[in-house]
């Protein structure tokens, strides 16, 4: 049994970054966006516009997309009835289209990601808002982070352990957590968990090896926060273990009660040796005279 603390991280995949996409000032679409507010994927967060600006204005480069495309449609439009008469030439006609397809591309570019008003940032999936970088009316850059949207559905417990463990890491068969805030212990089993790695070194700056479990999170779990963490091994040691809460400690001194018939009990001292965060050891019974 290996006990460490391990740090409740989101996984990859759970948690994305969402940044300004061009620069500006930003404004909230709604006035309740705040840390921990649930969202949907697709829904408008923020804009950031440009408009009143006097350079990288993103509203005039809008209008001014808008119009080129306009006017080269209206061009081409022309310019194809003019060619069936043979009034103009392919040489023109192929221009003029060249000339639509180029605006359009630049104008739809810009309408999937902005209008009149500026660019619409919106959350690229389902989960809550975990962090805001960001102020209501903020000059923002291109690629600056603007908010942190995280799923909390599936964690990452990174651990560190002593070099001393190093030749059981990979006999590691089973993990058991226990939550410092609510006390509660769950198997890596009810929580869907796996063992993802654990190092094979150390560096300069960290002699401790790092060991990296996933778990889904059931609801009592933080991301930030910290877990008690019980390594379990391989072993051919038998061993004889009560739950935790058949311990009682009394002034450090330990008892267990011994069921000797249905109606009486019997209050034993014992000395325990170690817990895997579920159940502890009982190495002897100490009789005292």
């Amino acid at each position: 049994m290996i006990k460490t603390t391990a740090q409740v991280q989101p996984a990859q995949g759970d948690e994305i970054l969402v940044s300004a996409k061009t620069s500006g000032i930003l404004m909230f679409s709604s006035g309740n966006v705040t840390e921990g507010k649930s969202v949907s994927a697709g829904q408008v967060l923020f804009s950031v516009s440009g408009s009143g600006m006097a350079e990288n204005n993103s509203t005039v480069r809008f209008l001014e997309a808008q119009n080129n495309y306009e006017k080269a449609r209206a061009d081409y439009d022309r310019i194809k009835e003019l060619a069936k008469d043979k009034i103009v030439s392919d040489k023109d006609l192929i221009a003029a289209k060249n000339q639509y397809e180029n605006s359009k591309a630049v104008y739809d570019n810009l309408n999937n990601n902005f209008s009149a008003k500026g660019q619409n940032v919106s959350s690229p999936m389902g989960g809550f808002v975990k962090q805001l970088f960001v102020q209501n009316g903020q000059y923002v850059e291109a690629g600056q982070p603007i908010v942190s949207i995280s799923q909390n559905k599936t964690l990452v417990l990174q651990a560190e352990v002593q070099q001393k463990y190093a030749q059981l890491l990979g006999n590691i068969t089973n993990a058991n957590i226990r939550t410092l805030h609510n006390n509660q212990a769950y198997t890596l089993a009810e929580l869907n968990g796996k063992i993802l790695s654990y190092g094979r070194n150390t560096n300069s700056d960290n002699y401790l090896i790092p060991v990296s479990l996933q778990i889904d999170n059931k609801g009592s779990f933080i991301a930030g926060g910290f877990v008690e963490l019980y390594l379990k091994t391989t072993t051919n040691t038998q061993a004889l273990t009560v739950p935790n809460e058949a311990l009682l400690e009394e002034q450090g001194n330990y008892f267990v009660y011994v069921q000797i018939h249905p109606e009486l009990f019997e209050k034993r001292e014992v000395y325990p040796g170690a817990t895997d965060g579920l159940r502890t050891e009982i190495l002897k019974r100490i009789i005292r005279k």
